[in-house]
């Protein structure tokens, strides 16, 4: 949940607003929910605001402030997230852009960052190399003469910090700098330009600041106006550091300061700008992180970022199970591990699936042993298992996610890959013949009839009623293997072949001809979900039908909706009478729940008409 405090008579309300109502519009997307808490005016001030601000979502009267002073706000404009239980995230924001127009797109920017939505939104162009270009600006030099222009850099590697010259996190960080800095050929050595952000400071308090330090040692800029940190997005806390490469891309943003990771990796980018060589400096006693790989393996680094690993954290988010151990071992480097991703410290550098969940910790630097001569099946079925990755063939998987074949791809290809992400893929089955639901009653009869009651199994009565029995589009998701050996035959009617104008077993189990012949092997001839994953498996299976366009919502409900129409009585692999098996409508609900937002009449259904 995304919570938005605001004085809807602050002046800078406007501006996060609009922010917060542009992010507001993908939330049933995203699956997260938007609510206002208006502060310190009045009701009728705070519903004309939000009227013309365009915000559609609950918004609470705090009039009086008792929630902010409750939660120790001390800013009229806060932006707060949690999850799903409760726990305040990394969304926390109470400084924003104010100067120019569009400063607006830069918080809804760092908002939708840290909702884990940026990525999967992106509308990439498919290139390998995504630095951003720095933008360029103008702005005067500290002690007068020409001013400073960004594009006259090209060609040189720039460190550009933006910085407060009384801040100690910005005397560290200027320290390291000068002391990193002198350590590179002069001919190759990357210039440090500053930018105060305390545009009202004299010249003579910053220059005497930073000499008592021996800190007085780069070009100062000032920027009266904000254009400097308009375009480069600093409303926060400082210092904000970019290195920017001689073709003026970024090729590292920090914010804030901290020994440690943060100067290792400094170190290693200021030698990549410089064109000198590149220091490998890795955790020795836990995990690096992705980002410190793709200093040395860029083209490696680049690849990463086009395939559904680099994004297997934003889908727990999406989903609510950030919290779940069960779920989050598979989205993360090392959890749990010494070193590695733990829930409680969550360090970000380990979040999604990176190179050292491959290749190991440090990579072969430091686990030589972990891959031998490129073999990583033994490593992909520790989470491609059948509970959680059914379908999963390393074959067909392993050029999703090579780097050699990923960089092959043309840019459409790469941008496509990033616009499927999340699209359900076919996990069933395929080398069966389909033989209706009536096949499996006979061994089955308990499921049979809990199926009967449901709204699948008259799916194709819905269809005639709502004059669409003849649209194939319909008749896809509405008949049992459509269109396939032995399934549903297109150009057929409904009223011929009524045990497969339903969604019959097969529909979920896959077909079961290997499965009913006299000698057949029972088990493993069909798919059994009781040991599924409903998130990572049965969600791809139902998700192919109940899509957004037909179900909006669907995929964040699945686990209620399964509950719906769970009717297993086997223990699955064993083929043993499952304990206290329930083979009824799950308790509460209506053997119609399944779909009662898509008006599928009571059940069961009529008989179909004579054609």
């Amino acid at each position: 949940m995304v919570i938005f405090f605001f004085n809807p008579e602050i002046e800078d309300s406007e501006s996060v607003a609009k922010a917060i109502a542009e992010v507001a519009a993908d939330r049933n997307k995203h699956n997260f929910e938007v609510v206002g808490v208006a502060i310190g005016s009045s009701p009728d001030t705070a519903r004309a605001f939000a009227s013309q601000a365009g915000l559609d979502f609950p918004i609470i009267d705090d009039e009086r402030g008792q929630i902010a002073r409750q939660l120790g706000l001390r800013t009229p404009i806060v932006v707060l997230g949690t999850d799903p239980e409760g726990y305040v995230t990394d969304l926390a924001m109470s400084m924003f852009a104010n100067e120019g127009p569009d400063a607006w797109k830069n918080t809804a920017k760092q908002i939708r960052e840290k909702l884990h939505i940026a990525k999967s939104d992106s509308d990439t162009a498919g290139e390998l190399n995504q630095l951003p270009l720095a933008p360029l600006f103008e702005i005067p030099r500290l002690d007068g003469g020409e001013p400073f222009r960004l594009a006259d850099t090209r060609g040189r590697p720039i460190v550009l910090m933006f910085f407060l010259h009384t801040c100690g996190h910005c005397h560290s960080a200027l320290a390291f700098f000068k002391e990193q800095l002198a350590k590179i050929p002069e001919e190759q050595r990357p210039e440090l330009v500053g930018v105060s952000v305390a545009s009202s400071a004299s010249k003579a308090a910053v220059h005497t600041s930073l000499d008592e330090l021996d800190l007085d040692y780069f070009t100062i800029l000032v920027d009266p106006a904000g254009e400097a940190k308009t375009e480069f997005a600093v409303f926060g806390g400082v210092p904000v550091i970019y290195l920017i490469d001689r073709s003026g891309r970024i090729v590292q943003r920090v914010q804030g300061w901290s020994e440690g990771r943060d100067t290792a990796l400094l170190k290693m980018q200021l030698a990549r700008i410089a064109g000198t060589p590149i220091p490998m400096i890795l955790n020795p006693s836990g995990y690096t992180g992705s980002d410190v790989c793709g200093v040395c393996h860029v083209a490696e680094y680049d690849s990463w970022l086009y395939t559904n690993h680099a994004d297997a954290y934003a889908t727990l988010v999406e989903h609510g199970k950030e919290r779940d151990p069960e779920c989050v071992g598979c989205h993360v480097v090392g959890f749990d591990e010494p070193g590695g991703f733990t829930i409680k410290d969550h360090p970000k550098q380990l979040e999604d699936v990176g190179c050292e969940s491959c290749h190991g910790r440090g990579g072969p630097h430091l686990s030589p042993t972990f891959t031998k001569d490129g073999h990583y099946e033994s490593t992909c079925v520790g989470c491609h298992n059948p509970k959680h990755s059914l379908g999963f063939e390393y074959a067909s998987f392993l050029p999703k996610v090579s780097h050699k074949a990923v960089a092959a791809l043309t840019p459409e290809e790469r941008a496509q890959l990033v616009a499927s992400r999340g699209i359900p893929r076919d996990v069933l089955p395929k080398g069966a013949d389909f033989v209706g639901s009536d096949a499996c009653k006979s061994c089955h009869a308990s499921e049979y009839a809990t199926w009967s009651e449901q709204p699948h199994a008259h799916a194709g009565q819905t269809l005639t009623k709502a004059g669409k029995a003849d649209d194939i589009n319909c008749l896809r998701c509405h008949t049992t293997g459509y269109d396939r050996t032995g399934g549903f035959p297109a150009e057929s009617s409904l009223r011929e072949h009524p045990d497969l104008a339903r969604v019959g077993c097969e529909s979920c189990h896959g077909p079961g001809g290997d499965h009913i012949a006299p000698d057949a092997r029972r088990i493993g001839t069909i798919v059994s979900l009781g040991d599924k994953c409903d998130s990572c498996v049965i969600l791809q299976i139902c998700g192919s039908c109940h899509d957004d366009a037909n179900d909006p919502g669907f995929e964040f409900a699945v686990e209620e909706k399964i509950e719906r129409q769970r009717h297993g009585t086997i223990e699955p692999g064993t083929g043993a009478p499952l304990k206290d098996s329930v083979h009824i409508p799950h308790p509460g609900f209506p053997p119609h729940a399944m779909l009662p937002e898509r008006g599928a009449a009571s059940w069961p259904a009529p008989p179909l008409p004579e054609s």
